[in-house]
């Protein structure tokens, strides 16, 4: 296992990196995290985060003070090829040794089915990127596939927009609460579980319909639409192999309880 006092960068503090980083600190960890807001360096700092501002796609990237320690966590939304390249040539003159790069199951396409990290993925931005780090012999990188988010603040039901029907209604839902991404990537930074691709969602895959309309409910929401003439397609991600390399069960499994 991983000495807690060992440091690890977190390159991207917003939603789920910065509730990330405030759980690692508080286990022991010591957090180096970037931001690309000048505003919001005092923000982290309060949250006993040793703040950096980076943004990749800067001509003098510059991020040696940065990546000085074990561990990288990759938590941006950048979907451009070139500035990851240019992102892992830093990584690999610099002491970093493993990754975890946070990803998306929106990699891949709707198959009407389940799907597991062996299913092949969309020719995509998003799978090219996946595709460098995977490939990179300078360090280790596990991927993690992450269903749509959720929890606190961010509610299901405010992901309805007002007078756009929802697509797919009789698809099924693929989200995972943030405490149990938080969780994930803590163990697989504890248990050395790298080179390898991860799923990580919910247990429970209820319809878009049934969700939604509870989800509505939930935020006040009186009517929502569906589009009854869409194709109804989608994918049911299985994270089977999460748990069996982890050992980890879900705390928001049953997304309808």
């Amino acid at each position: 296992m991983l000495k807690l006092n060992q440091k690890i960068s977190i390159l991207g503090c917003g939603w789920l990196g910065a509730a990330l980083a405030v759980h690692l600190i508080n286990n022991g960890y010591e957090v180096y995290g970037s931001t690309t807001s000048n505003n919001r360096i005092k923000e982290l700092q309060r949250k006993g985060i040793k703040p950096f501002l980076i943004n990749i796609s800067s001509t003098n990237l510059d991020t040696r003070d940065f990546l000085k320690s074990d561990v990288l966590i990759v938590a941006i939304s950048s979907k451009s090829v070139q500035d990851i390249k240019t992102l892992i040539k830093n990584i690999e003159n610099s002491e970093i040794q493993k990754v975890v790069f946070i990803s998306s199951t929106s990699v891949y396409p709707y198959t009407n089915g389940i799907i597991t990290e062996e299913t092949n993925t969309s020719k995509t931005s998003l799978a090219e990127i996946e595709k460098l780090f995977i490939i990179n012999s300078s360090f280790k990188t596990t991927i993690v596939r992450f269903g749509g988010l959720f929890g606190y603040d961010r509610k299901p039901g405010n992901f309805i927009k007002s007078n756009q029907p929802i697509e797919n209604p009789e698809g099924y839902i693929n989200l995972i609460h943030r405490d149990d991404c938080i969780e994930i990537i803590e163990q697989i930074i504890l248990k050395n579980v790298w080179n390898e691709i991860l799923n990580a969602c919910s247990d429970d895959h209820p319809k878009r319909r049934e969700f939604y309309l509870k989800e509505s409910i939930k935020v006040g929401r009186t009517s929502i639409m569906f589009n009854e003439n869409s194709k109804n397609e989608f994918k049911i991600i299985n994270s089977q192999k999460i748990k069996r390399l982890l050992g980890y069960e879900l705390k928001y499994s049953g997304l309808m309880n």
